[in-house]
């Protein structure tokens, strides 16, 4: 029997990505890890404290302007202010980012035999989910800052992705929103430079999205196993648009505006700035590495992937 092309493709991916886990297995030390380490933000963290004069709400670093000729022109309390403003930012765009995935979620696990350890921790999660979008909320409250939603065309480009996406393109896009930030987050919570408060969110954020992260690279990397080939195809594209979208919402112009900022002359700076580029990449250099093994960067989702500016 001659074997079609497709199968010698699926069973070359099936080599390089060696055995698959166990589901079952893998989701019920999930859920045994967040029985463990699960937190309450309300009890964990001292929310009423003050703020430490002449900290950070955010490594400078990691924020957006640093290094520009606008960033070297601005005053320290300038620049402690757009750090405020741009923790503020991030937070919206994870509460965001987190709505979408709660539903992704919750469409994954739809036609699935609810008594299973992987609808087990897939409903978990949601859960973890749910008590962090109430953190970032109160985060929001607490620093005195605006909430700043994504624009308009990222509202309903999101609306649009949750109705259509597929199993292996909900878990992508996934990993995206979850894994730059989170390496963002591990650079922030031992960083004595800022905020105790900001600190001790991205603590327990870092903790209950490392079970989160490793749920999904184990579904995505069974998906690209198992779904047809047109789903794989899919995937690729979905998730290099996912990407360009991803990267230019993960800055609200709006932040610059709030500070007393040129918002038109910030926004070319950041675009136009290496250091921040390669921050950037560094953040996703660990998911695209990952997505390169499993076949996820091939194609015209490799060049989308390429014009997001995440793929070095």
């Amino acid at each position: 029997m001659t074997t079609l092309p497709e199968t010698d493709a699926l069973d070359g991916l099936r080599d390089a990505l060696g055995p698959l886990k166990d589901r079952e297995q893998v989701a019920q030390r999930l859920l045994d890890a967040s029985a463990r380490h699960s937190f309450d933000p309300d009890e964990e963290l001292d929310w009423e404290a003050p703020f430490e004069e002449g900290k950070w709400f955010w490594p400078p670093e990691l924020v957006s302007l640093y290094g520009t000729p606008m960033w070297r022109r601005m005053s320290e309390e300038q620049r402690l202010l757009l750090s405020r403003h741009e923790a503020a930012a991030l937070a919206s765009l994870g509460i965001w980012f987190e709505l979408i995935l709660m539903q992704l979620l919750v469409r994954h696990v739809y036609d699935k035999a609810a008594t299973s350890a992987h609808v087990r921790y897939a409903l978990t999660e949601i859960e973890d989910e749910c008590r962090h979008s109430r953190m970032f909320a109160r985060l929001i409250t607490r620093v005195g800052t605006p909430w700043y939603p994504v624009g308009r065309v990222h509202q309903n480009l999101g609306r649009l992705f949750k109705t259509i996406s597929t199993t292996p393109g909900s878990f992508t896009a996934t990993l995206l929103g979850e894994e730059v930030l989170d390496w963002m987050q591990r650079l922030t919570f031992p960083d004595e430079r800022v905020q105790p408060l900001v600190r001790g969110v991205t603590r327990i954020h870092v903790v209950e999205e490392a079970r989160h992260v490793r749920y999904a690279r184990e579904e995505l990397r069974r998906q690209m196993v198992t779904a047809p080939r047109w789903s794989q195809e899919f995937t690729r594209v979905t998730s290099g648009e996912f990407a360009r979208a991803f990267s230019v919402a993960f800055v609200n112009p709006e932040v610059y505006t709030s500070v007393g900022l040129d918002r038109r002359k910030a926004v070319t700076q950041v675009r136009a700035s290496a250091h921040r580029r390669d921050v950037m990449q560094q953040g996703a250099r660990r998911l695209t590495d990952f997505l390169d093994d499993i076949g996820v960067l091939r194609g015209a989702g490799r060049k989308l992937w390429r014009s997001s500016g995440l793929l070095a």
